[in-house]
């Protein structure tokens, strides 16, 4: 479909949460951008109409962490490959960690990742540029090229900073450039190999444990530094209920700090583990049910802005070790809809935040202009059925990655189409 083509979505629910719209109401769409929400606007033709009656129509999903494995570790998966599993799953802008091979400290790296997701036309990638060269926490990236080469934020993958005065030096640079940090806190010295959170599951199977203080130590040295660079930063995947609180309490002292959470740390807790289940060999590691329960209070409140999928597709020999010698990570793109829409049926969000967690959240902390369906806007939607049912399968799934403890799960909601651009990339095969 050419980019010109002008569609309207029609008869379905339009739930933006940026513009406080809830309502059945009729989306147009002519060169690839917003050209109305309601009735048409004046001389409006469209050359293709999609009936949305009984579907949520909304901006198109943000993910603030995927990785897409590509460059480097292809025989896991590919650019081309995710970026059709995020088009599936009603993902239109995907941000990818810099730990590729070669890691994205470059700006001709940053523009490969862009350009080849371009040519394939699937999904929206913004690479996140590495914070250190060589993600090594010695010396301080080339920022400002790789700003321009497309990369809207900093980060340092999972790997700690070990060096403080580096970090504060990293966080003072960005800075000059308006460039938010993405850092996973976890302190290296107390996570000490550990591959479980440290508690009766761990002692219970004989697994190395990862204490709740290995990742709000490491958030109190980021707060710290933070607050004494004036820095913008973003903390990904918090998994204890004690870290969301101390991140509460500097929010409202004025520093200038936001935070996510992954899917599966509002559904899943040590217990899930079992008997060495790998497909729950997660970092950071899945925590108490306590935690779930503070995690998704957090997430009410706004004190986690987002939600993201952490997605990390892996080969099937990568999860076939005893527990703690499997790769860590869950292949995640195509559950994250539908497990934000469980919060939902479990009355832990309303629709209209859910989907603000996952759209114009995370648009706000990459500072991107999408996640929005203002007129003018640039046309990223997705139509999703929040009552279809399907399950997590090899036949089902598009990513090549099929390490999900969810599969073989009944789950509910799915993307019907998905536009980037005011281009259709996705259209569900009804049968």
């Amino acid at each position: 479909m050419k980019r010109g083509t002008k569609i309207s979505i029609c008869n379905g629910r339009l739930v933006d949460p940026a513009n406080g719209i809830d309502a059945e109401c009729d989306l147009h769409i002519a060169d690839g951008r917003i050209a109305a929400v309601g009735p048409a606007p004046a001389g409006f033709r469209a050359d293709r109409t999609l009936d949305a009656r009984g579907l949520v129509v909304c901006p198109g999903l943000v993910d603030l962490c995927a990785r897409l494995r590509e460059p480097g570790f292809e025989h896991k998966a590919t650019i081309a490959g995710e970026t059709a599993a995020a088009a599936a799953a009603g993902i239109t802008t995907l941000c990818c960690p810099p730990d590729t091979q070669p890691v994205i400290d470059t700006p001709a790296v940053a523009q490969l990742v862009v350009q080849t997701a371009e040519r394939h036309g699937q999904a929206r990638v913004v690479p996140a540029g590495a914070l250190t060269q060589g993600l090594g926490g010695e010396q301080i990236s080339e920022m400002a090229a790789l700003k321009h080469a497309g990369c809207p934020v900093m980060s340092h993958a999972d790997r700690p900073l070990k060096n403080t005065l580096v970090q504060r030096r990293a966080m003072e640079y960005a800075t000059t450039y308006g460039l938010t940090v993405f850092l996973r806190p976890e302190d290296k010295h107390l996570r000490d190999g550990g591959c479980v959170h440290e508690g009766r599951v761990a002692t219970r199977l004989g697994l190395p444990g990862i204490p709740e203080a290995a990742e709000t130590v490491a958030l109190a040295r980021d707060l710290a530094l933070a607050e004494q660079t004036g820095a913008g930063i973003h903390f990904r995947c918090l998994s204890t209920g004690r870290a969301t609180r101390m991140l509460a309490e500097a929010i409202q002292r004025g520093i200038r700090a936001s935070a996510d959470v992954s899917a599966h740390q509002l559904f899943l807790t040590e217990d899930d583990i079992g008997a060495f289940d790998s497909n729950c060999h997660v970092i950071p590691p899945l925590r108490t049910s306590e935690d779930r329960t503070a995690l998704r209070a957090a997430l009410a409140r706004g004190d986690l802005a987002a939600v993201c999928s952490d997605h990390r597709p892996h080969e099937q020999d990568a999860k076939l070790a005893p527990f703690p010698a499997t790769a860590p990570g869950i292949s995640a793109l195509e559950t994250l809809l539908p497990l934000v829409l469980r919060l939902v049926a479990e009355q832990v969000l309303d629709l209209a935040t859910a989907i603000a967690r996952i759209t114009v959240g995370p648009a706000r902390i990459l500072q991107l202009p999408v996640g929005r369906l203002d007129p003018g806007r640039v046309a990223d939607v997705c139509v999703f059925d929040p009552d279809a049912c399907w399950t997590p399968s090899a036949s089902t799934l598009v990513s090549a990655g099929l390490n999900t403890p969810f599969l073989g799960q009944e789950l509910k909601g799915q993307a019907a189409w998905t536009l980037l651009a005011g281009r259709v990339v996705f259209q569900r095969e009804t049968t």
